[in-house]
């Protein structure tokens, strides 16, 4: 089985033909390489960028929904994608770092959308690259978001052992802990995001399970933060002040799009309003991946502003 071979029910599931698809790799200055697919043939009209621990086929129904040509980027430190030595997983630092392969793969401004820690990142990308964006949509975040709100389970999720002895374990904690909907989208998810390694166990493609294993939650505790472990200096490190400075510096229209029970709250959407007035901001019936609970809507909705831009 290969990467590819979900695509066919996904598409036939919504009734739609799924499209030609093919991985680019290009390579960075000090020997990482950024991955990312492309779906269709003509030139890609919206870039997609996920969330922390999850890579560039969490848009795959998405963009079936979409109906338009798409490119999806593994962030470095996921998919296929080089890992960070130094762990520098911001929306600085990865918005750096994707620049030039987004460029030369996109072929034109997009409508530039962004999930999580891809949100910060498109955020970043289109604050400092603003040729590339027509139109910046995020999803589910804010700079101004507790990490130890909704997010911190996400930290107790990736502070798990660093391998396994079969997928079966990675659905089944995935379930556990109310991840990945259905068991048959929880183990296409995991199929997709983890690899088996030479002696035959089988780890995550991400680097924050193996970030947030060596945090150790018994012993290292957070002296800002009281009764904070050490697992949620991940997501303090990728939620940081400098988002809003970018969303500040965006010339492109921005919208949130937030899940009404996600992790952008009501008080958050609030203070986005406040701090990005020109912004719009839609909330959809879902959790925090709004692209696995509510793909079409998502998709419907990103196909929208495409055809508006």
């Amino acid at each position: 089985m290969n990467e590819f071979d979900f695509l066919p029910a996904q598409a036939a599931g919504l009734g739609v033909a799924a499209p030609p698809v093919r991985r680019l790799t290009a390579g960075l200055p000090d020997g990482r390489t950024v991955s990312a697919l492309r779906y269709g043939d003509a030139p890609p009209v919206v870039t997609l960028l996920h969330g922390g621990g999850l890579n560039a086929h969490t848009w795959d129904t998405t963009v079936l929904a979409l109906g338009l040509p798409a490119l999806a980027v593994d962030l470095p430190g996921h998919g296929d994608s080089s890992w960070r030595e130094d762990a520098a997983y911001t929306g600085r630092v990865l918005a750096a770092d994707i620049a030039d392969a987004v460029a030369a793969w996109a072929d034109g401004p997009q409508v530039l959308v962004g999930q999580s820690l891809g949100g910060l990142t498109a955020a970043a990308l289109a604050a400092t690259h603003p040729g590339l964006v027509r139109d910046l949509v995020v999803v589910d975040i804010t700079p101004g978001i507790d990490p130890n709100g909704g997010a911190a389970a996400l930290a107790a999720f990736f502070a798990g052992p660093t391998d396994w002895a079969t997928r079966d374990e990675l659905v089944d904690r995935a379930l556990a802990f109310g991840l990945g909907g259905t068991r048959e989208a929880a183990t296409r998810g995991v199929f997709l995001n983890s690899r088996v390694r030479p002696d035959g166990r089988v780890e995550w493609k991400h680097h924050f399970a193996r970030l947030a294993n060596a945090a150790d939650p018994s012993a290292a505790v957070d002296a800002a933060a009281p009764g904070k472990t050490a697992q949620g200096n991940i997501l303090r490190d990728v939620v940081t002040a400098s988002g809003w400075e970018d969303l500040a510096a965006v010339t492109a229209p921005i919208t949130l799009v937030r899940g009404d029970h996600g992790f952008v709250t009501a008080t958050d959407a609030d203070e986005f309003a406040r701090r990005v007035p020109a912004a719009s901001i839609v909330t959809m019936a879902s959790g925090h991946n709004v692209q696995e609970e509510q793909p079409v809507a998502l998709g419907q909705f990103i196909a929208a502003i495409a055809g508006n831009s």
